[in-house]
């Protein structure tokens, strides 16, 4: 999984926003398969690496879309832009994967394991430890603000808007309501749709340009 992000997100520019969450998705699924080889850190490691893929999967897809996600288009239309910094698309493109591709993951991995979301409710909450350290090191690797900033600056309160905790917590409820509406083929569609246009509009917050 690893040698396919880096693959479609390792060559491009310097700067590129998609290259730059591409750098950051690699230490999250470097960290996570690394606990996968930790005996005892998850309950079933075989179920986490199913959902690893399908998440991958999602992003994977999203870049060789020719009509991609809502939740993408920010990213991927606005990757260049100049008045964006690094640390912008780090974030904007975490928030397309986990507030839109992980719940619609968790649903499509359940249905192929034949298990309820509860089964893997422990494990989904244990990846937390995982990006809550990842992310801290994306925030001081991508941030670097002149001494002098003031503490109104615009970038700070941007940042300071968004949590991955609470991400997680909104994707947890998220897959828990697609899976009560797998069975109503419209009802699931309609809510996975809106799921998809209200991630794309926070994404494309996080990527104001700040000059």
């Amino acid at each position: 999984m690893a040698a396919r992000i880096g693959e479609a997100t390792g060559g491009l520019p310097p700067g590129d926003g998609v290259g730059v969450f591409g750098g950051v998705y690699l230490q999250v699924t470097d960290a996570v398969t690394d606990r996968l080889g930790d005996a005892g850190w998850f309950r079933s490691p075989v179920d986490v690496a199913r959902l690893s893929t399908l998440f991958a999967d999602r992003f994977l897809g999203a870049l060789t879309a020719d009509t991609p996600p809502a939740c993408w288009r920010p990213l991927l239309e606005l990757r260049r832009h100049p008045g964006i910094r690094p640390v912008q698309f780090a974030l904007a493109g975490i928030n397309s994967h986990i507030q839109h591709d992980l719940p619609l993951s968790v649903v499509d991995s359940c249905r192929s394991l034949g298990i309820p979301p509860q089964a893997l409710e422990a494990d989904f909450h244990r990846v937390n430890d995982v990006l809550a350290c990842v992310e801290d090191q994306v925030r001081e690797e991508l941030l670097t603000l002149p001494a002098e900033l003031d503490v109104a600056d615009p970038l700070l309160h941007l940042l300071g808007s968004w949590s991955i905790d609470a991400a997680r917590d909104a994707a947890w409820a998220s897959a828990r309501m697609l899976w009560e509406l797998r069975d109503l083929p419209d009802a699931y569609s309609a809510a996975a749709a809106a799921l998809d246009r209200t991630t794309g509009m926070t994404s494309r917050c996080l990527l104001t340009p700040l000059g």
